[in-house]
């Protein structure tokens, strides 16, 4: 039997560009994981999120970073959120589950989507091109989060800077989203 090796590799190579305004980039090496309450155990789940992360769970549509900048939580649903922290291993569920014991149940998201970061003087402009959301600052301030729609395809965005956003898309059509947020860019830059 042949001895094979497997490698992962990002959804779209390392993509990185910039433009007269804004700077459009994949995001890889970075662990999703989906992490849910169960029944009645919330403050169960509360505690070990404040003493692993030092932050509270993330109220809806909104992320909090842990105390070391190093984890960014964001509410998905109620009693539902999203742990994205810097990991390139396959064992992201597994670290978590390290950090909060069994306070949780845990999913990994990792490989499921497609995280591109979006920077720049042009970003919301661009944004607001493709997505229905309001994302003026004095509705979507930093550290807000909304799941919506970009030209069809389900998103998840964040707000992370004043001109930073990282958005989230199913990997399965990576290429499509790349294109319809990459079009938008160029057509404001």
């Amino acid at each position: 039997m042949a001895d094979y090796k497997l490698y992962g590799t990002s959804a779209l190579g390392g993509y990185n560009a910039d433009f007269e305004g804004a700077t459009l980039k994949e995001v890889t090496g970075l662990g999703i994981v989906s992490v849910s309450a169960p029944l009645d155990g919330k403050p169960a789940l509360t505690a070990a999120v404040k003493s692993a992360y030092g932050c509270a769970l993330p109220k809806p549509a909104l992320s909090v970073l842990s105390k070391d900048k190093s984890a960014r939580l964001v509410s998905t649903q109620p009693d539902q959120f999203f742990i994205l922290f810097d990991h390139a291993k396959p064992d992201a569920a597994n670290h978590v589950a390290g950090l909060l014991g069994d306070a949780g149940y845990y999913t990994d998201q990792s490989d499921n989507w497609l995280t591109l970061a979006l920077s720049g003087r042009l970003a919301r402009s661009a944004l607001e091109r493709i997505c229905p959301v309001d994302l003026g600052p004095e509705i979507f301030n930093v550290n807000a989060s909304a799941r919506t729609v970009m030209h069809h395809l389900g998103t998840l965005i964040l707000r992370t800077g004043e001109d930073d956003y990282l958005l989230l898309s199913a990997r399965s059509s990576a290429l499509s989203f790349l294109h319809v947020v990459k079009t938008s860019v160029e057509n404001v830059s």
